[in-house]
């Protein structure tokens, strides 16, 4: 029997996941994997998120449908799951079997090690931008965008007209689906994430996005 693999992406911003900067990359280099070793994917999760944040949804999506399926949780780069060692162990100890597409011959010990590696390489980032913002300071250099008080209104506005136009666009959606039945929160999401609708920052729906645009639109949220 073919071994089943489930594919996860992650990018870092909500730009880079509506751009496809970066997440194309990823795929290419997962379907070549893939279908260079003879699995069958028969799942794929994506995150918008930070490598910082460990509490990422579709990540957990992805390898309890790993777990369900005994299959491979297949990513593209070690640092695209987390660049923290701690996340790696639990993940490792948690018995969910996973190949990194850039190094899939690395053992546990070489897993742990790039972990580590990646773990250093981003605290180092953040000390030497800390050190430059400092010195900046020293130097009596500006820092910040010095029009921000004008264009942090017109960002504002900008987001809530986008915000108000989606909503309009996604309530009605949502009340044909309560009318088939989907009466709860979650089996909203779950029906619009079936359907591949997206939600406004490109990323998969939850119950708590579905209140969100409902309140937006203020329709009597679902209880």
């Amino acid at each position: 029997m073919t071994r089943r693999a489930i594919a996860y992406f992650r990018v870092s911003t909500a730009e880079q996941g509506r751009s496809g900067l970066g997440l194309d990359a990823q795929k290419q280099a997962v379907n070549a994997y893939v279908g260079g070793v003879g699995l069958d994917l028969v799942g794929e999760y994506q995150d918008v998120e930070s490598g910082k944040r460990d509490d990422r949804p579709e990540l957990q999506r992805a390898i309890a449908h790993a777990k369900r399926c005994k299959g491979i949780l297949v990513i593209a780069k070690l640092d695209r799951l987390s660049r923290k060692v701690s996340f790696v162990s639990n993940l490792m100890e948690a018995g969910v079997q996973f190949v990194a597409v850039d190094n899939p011959s690395a053992n546990e010990l070489t897993i742990h090690i790039l972990a580590a590696v990646a773990q250093a390489e981003c605290k180092a980032i953040g000390e030497r931008t800390r050190a430059a913002l400092a010195a900046a300071r020293a130097r009596g250099t500006p820092l910040g965008n010095p029009n921000i008080g004008v264009a942090r209104p017109l960002a504002l506005k900008a987001i809530r007209e986008r915000s108000t136009g989606f909503a309009s666009n996604t309530v009605p959606l949502i009340r044909d689906l309560r009318a088939a039945g989907c009466i709860s929160l979650q089996s909203i999401a779950n029906a619009l994430n079936t359907r591949g609708v997206k939600t406004a920052r490109s990323g998969a729906w939850t119950a708590t996005a579905v209140r969100r645009v409902l309140m937006h639109d203020c329709a009597r949220p679902i209880v």
